[in-house]
């Protein structure tokens, strides 16, 4: 009798795992029991009918027009009192690759990463997006709600998780065989948190541009903002960076209008300093000094010790990110208004780069910072990061991810013991997150997947830049510090005439 109850429990297993049966239907999913959880949407969406929430109809080509059809469910967590988070989980109704890839957010986040899970179904995976608890890209949110600010955090991405798994269960009858993050600067930061922090979440991690928080947008407002004899109008921007590109192109042997390797130039801003009246051709003394300040790491001006990285050269066509004003840019005044003084009026200009540097980085007011080089829980059980970074990020400083990198390494007892598991890969002209004037296009997810399932770990990506919609440059992005060297004959704009050697 308990052989034939076996028998039959597997068999029954057996049924609910194989496809097309599903083990609930896509609306009954709305009885699903999770612990803090509400479901509110349990529906099948027929092929090209889906719509963002507060898209208008009928307004432009919509985006989703070509997504599979698919099961959607939406639901509340709210693992404490004062906690809100929506998530969203889309299931493929044809063709699940067994996977689940969850994406990340930008900036402040506050709402559903919908064109990122629309590629992750698209190439066949269950994939789940959180709002990270709060709606809106701003940091308010966080003043008098520290466990709304622990939400952002970290706790929204790990609960989404939990709760995305198990919905993905109740729908296949199985659990995915195996689970990919795919973020990119806040969404890198979560992917490392993930990481760091729940370490059995993941099997594999990309992690682009990771937004830590540091004081950077108050550096630059100070070199640029503060004086207005400091300000650099916009306009000379391309000046700026025609200049530096002069100076540095050259340094990697090839003059192709990238900057390969800016911690190897020695630009000078003062090489533009005007002769005479200003011009809009030239910058003032006080500008020269402004640049110069951009380009510098931030430093405590009581110890002299250095805080902080800043942008290097090649970043100055998108300084108005941080630069342009009046204000800082507002993700790091909203950090310091609202979660370290806790004082919508706090005046940016009062800051001090001793004391309140140190106040700022009280563990308390940088919860959401991943920065732990610890990993090898993570990559114990195989685990694979995949870092990227553009050199030309205004937004965030490329130095960071490098610095993260190499503590990663030297963690893990230098490159040797490292390199299967964690691989940093930095792209000359390419901006935050993508664009740029550099190769920004490149497939991540793909060597990702051969880095996973078949043990092949990413000597390569191959990156393209278009103009109007044409292709006209391919480049290989090399794992650091390996960089991408002409072999002296070919193209400069084909990535076949190109290897990836050591500097």
């Amino acid at each position: 009798m308990k052989i034939a109850t076996m028998t039959c429990a597997v068999w029954i297993l057996a049924c609910l795992s194989a496809e097309p049966a599903f083990a609930s239907s896509c609306e009954g999913l709305a009885a699903l029991a999770l612990k803090d959880t509400s479901i509110t949407v349990s529906q099948l969406v027929p092929p090209g009918h889906f719509s963002a929430p507060g898209q208008p109809a009928g307004r432009g080509a919509n985006p989703y027009a070509n997504l599979p059809e698919f099961c959607r469910v939406a639901a509340t967590l709210k693992p404490t009192s004062d906690s809100d988070i929506k998530v969203e989980v889309w299931l493929p109704a044809n063709g699940w690759n067994g996977k689940f890839q969850a994406v990340g957010n930008g900036g402040w986040a506050g709402v559903i990463s919908y064109s990122a899970m629309a590629d992750a179904i698209r190439a066949g995976y269950a994939s789940a997006s959180t709002d990270t608890g709060h709606v809106g890209s701003r940091g308010t949110f966080a003043l008098g709600h520290p466990e709304k600010l622990i939400d952002f955090g970290w706790r929204s991405e790990h609960e989404m998780t939990v709760t995305a798994k198990a919905v993905i269960q109740a729908f296949y009858g199985s659990a995915p065989r195996l689970s990919y993050w795919n973020g990119c600067s806040t969404g890198g930061r979560q992917g490392l948190k993930e990481a760091q922090k729940f370490p059995d979440d993941y099997d594999a991690i990309i992690a682009g541009a990771p937004a830590n928080r540091t004081a950077i947008s108050l550096w630059i407002a100070a070199a640029v903002l503060k004086d207005p004899a400091s300000y650099i109008p916009p306009a000379k921007y391309p000046i700026i960076h025609q200049a530096a590109v002069a100076a540095c192109d050259a340094h990697d042997g090839l003059k192709d209008g990238l900057i390969d390797d800016p911690t190897k130039c020695d630009f000078d801003p003062k090489v533009l300093l005007c002769k005479g009246a200003d011009g809009p051709a030239c910058l003032t003394v006080p500008q020269v000094e402004a640049a110069k300040k951009i380009y510098s790491p931030a430093f405590n001006p009581r110890t002299g010790q250095q805080l902080f990285s800043s942008l290097v050269p090649g970043t100055e066509l998108a300084w108005g990110v941080q630069a342009q004003g009046p204000e800082p840019s507002a993700n790091i005044y909203d950090q310091y208004r609202y979660v370290v003084f806790k004082d919508p009026k706090w005046d940016w200009k009062t800051f001090n780069f001793d004391s309140d540097v140190v106040r700022g980085d009280l563990p308390e007011n940088l919860v959401m910072n991943a920065t732990d080089p610890n990993m090898k829980p993570f990559f114990s059980h195989g685990g694979k990061l995949l870092l990227y970074h553009g050199w030309s990020d205004p937004n965030v400083p490329t130095l960071n991810t490098i610095k993260y990198y190499k503590s990663v390494v030297e963690n893990m007892g230098g490159p040797a013991n490292a390199s299967n598991s964690v691989r940093l890969f930095l792209e000359p002209g390419m901006g935050h997150c993508s664009g740029g004037e550099g190769p920004n296009v490149f497939d991540k997810v793909g060597p990702l997947e051969q880095w996973v399932e078949q043990g092949k770990a990413p000597e390569r990506l191959n990156a393209s830049h278009s103009t109007d919609g044409k292709v006209d440059r391919t480049r290989p992005l090399c794992p650091y510090p390996q960089v991408a060297k002409y072999k002296g004959a070919g193209s400069i704009d084909e990535a076949a005439n190109f290897v990836c050697r050591a500097p």
